[in-house]
Order: structure tokens, then sequence, then C-alpha cells
């Protein structure tokens, strides 16, 4: 199966303020906003969506390609993926930009403040497909470039490939007309339940005409599990037992790498959405969306924990 990651790569800056923000922030001066925040810390994680889902995909033996675009920084990002044995073939090198990042600062209440500079992000990769076989091909288009998630929705849609829509953070970035013709004819249209409600809102369309667009629709419930919704009915799936909670970022990432694992070897969408379960209680268990480990043998043993024999 040639799997496909659309998304974006990312450089995550994470910081830690000893102090509350509520301390130093003065609501009657908001007008004129000027702080500045001494943090204890920083950190630096790899991250983005393709990079998350394609790491996840490694560790369960698949050799995704990944269709994204990277900055003049990318020795790093690259030195890492050739440990994990990601291909960096098809990324794109904007040597003119910096690699996407996140900065990311949280108080001692947890809350955050974020700056996100896009850097290399904002030029389209336009990958061509050439060669795909329609039953041999899964395309995940996550949040990214704009203009490339639109792109290989269409190209997909041409060439009858399978193509799964995640639009995640990207969807203050849509028009309604974009986004319904993007989810039409999709495989799976997947989200969290606050980013469906925001589908809708945009589209102007419920959730039942949705799933009349799309194949199956998949709704990530957090700590309830998650919904396949399709024209064979309703199918609720747990989540699978964490080790512990240590951070839920990245979950999201690591259940459409376990979903997309499932689907290639053949397994129906449930089981599928099962293996996702599995694969986001890794990642819960670490502070990162690429820290978490596992070998194949070890998340087949932890699905059959959670939930029997596989089918």
């Amino acid at each position: 199966m040639n799997i496909f990651i659309s998304g974006s790569l990312a450089y995550d800056r994470i910081m830690d303020f000893p102090g509350k923000f509520s301390d130093y922030i003065l609501p009657d001066k908001i007008h004129m906003l000027n702080v500045c925040f001494t943090v204890n810390s920083m950190v630096e994680k790899f991250g983005g969506t393709a990079g998350n889902v394609a790491y996840s995909l490694a560790l369960l033996n698949e050799n995704p390609v990944v269709l994204a675009s990277i900055g003049k920084d990318y020795d790093r990002y690259f030195d890492w993926f050739k440990e994990h044995r990601i291909s960096f073939e098809h990324i794109q090198i904007v040597k003119e930009e910096f690699t996407a990042g996140a900065y990311i600062t949280t108080d001692k209440s947890d809350n955050q403040i974020t700056g996100f500079n896009p850097g290399a992000m904002k030029i389209p990769t336009d990958y061509g497909f050439d060669g795909c076989t329609v039953h041999e091909t899964m395309v995940l288009i996550a949040p990214g470039n704009l203009q490339d998630m639109i792109g290989y929705a269409a190209k997909s849609r041409r060439k009858n490939m399978r193509f799964i829509c995640d639009p995640g953070q990207s969807l203050t970035q849509w028009t309604p007309e974009d986004l319904r013709e993007w989810i039409r004819g999709s495989y799976i249209l997947i989200s969290n339940d606050y980013e469906l409600e925001m589908i809708s809102k945009i589209t102007g369309l419920q959730k039942k005409e949705l799933s009349a667009m799309t194949g199956y629709l998949i709704t990530t419930l957090g700590e309830n599990g998650s919904l396949i919704s399709s024209s064979e009915g309703d199918f609720a799936v747990s989540v699978a037992k964490p080790l512990e909670v240590i951070d839920p970022t990245g979950a999201g990432d690591a259940y459409r790498a376990g979903l997309i694992k499932g689907l290639s070897g053949g397994r129906d969408m449930v089981t599928a959405a099962k293996m996702g379960a599995v694969a986001a209680a890794y990642a819960i268990e670490h502070y990162g969306t690429q820290e978490h480990r596992f070998s194949e043998e070890e998340f087949m043993s932890r699905y059959r924990e959670n939930f029997g024999e596989i089918g």
C-alpha cells in the first residue's frame, strides 16, 4: 500500500513560565497590552501533522511518503527521520524560509500563549501521484498548506484514489464552498467533536448531510473514544487505556496513524479505529508528539489487552 501523508512539519518550542499570566495582564489595560514573560526553560520537539503521523506509522513498520515543505533549518528534522527510517525524499526544502515553528508558553495553571510562524509551510509541494494505482494508494490530507490540501483532494478524486480529509487547525482558513468541495467524495472525514461543529457551521451542513458526502465520518471524543458514522449506522469505539496520562497533545495524530495502518492491512473500519485508539494511548503516555516508542509486537499485545483478538 502506498501511503501519502500531506501536512506540516514543524519545530515545537515549549517554554515554561513559573507564574500565572493573569497576574500580569491588567483587564483595564488590555487595549494597550505590553508584557514580557521570562521563562524557566525551553525544549524543542519535532512536530507538525505530517511528521507526527509518519513517525507513528514508521513504528508500525510502514513507509509513508511525506508531502510537506521544510525550511533551511531542515537538518535536525532529516536526521531524526533518518534515525527512524522515514523517507524525506519528497519533502520540499525552502531555503528562503525557516521551518514552521510553534512557540508555546505555558503558565503554572496550564494556560497557554502560542505564536506560530508558518515559514516554509507557506510554499505548496504539488506532488503529482504519477504511477499510483487506485486500490494501492491512500492519501491523508492533514492540516498544512491550504493550496496542497485543496489540490491533493482534487487529484485523488480525479484518480479515484482513497483520500482522508482531516481539516483540524486549518478550519479558520476555509470558505464554505471550498470546504464542501474538499470533503465531497472523500473516503473518510475525521475530526474531533469541536471541529465537527465548526465544519457544520462553516459548510451549513448537518452531520447527516456531511455523512452523505463521505464514506465514513469519524469523530474523536477524547477520553470517550471515537464514533464511526456511515450508511451502515454508528459504531462507538472505546479508548485504549494508557498506563498514565502525561500529555494528550499528539494523540489525534497517533490515532490517525493506527487507523491508516489498520486500513492499509485490509482491516475493517472498526478494527482500524481500535488500532488508532491503541496508538493514541502510547502518545498520551509521553510529553511531546514524537516521543513514544513501541514495537509492532508490543502494539498488538496492547491491542489484545484492550480489545481482544484482532478481527
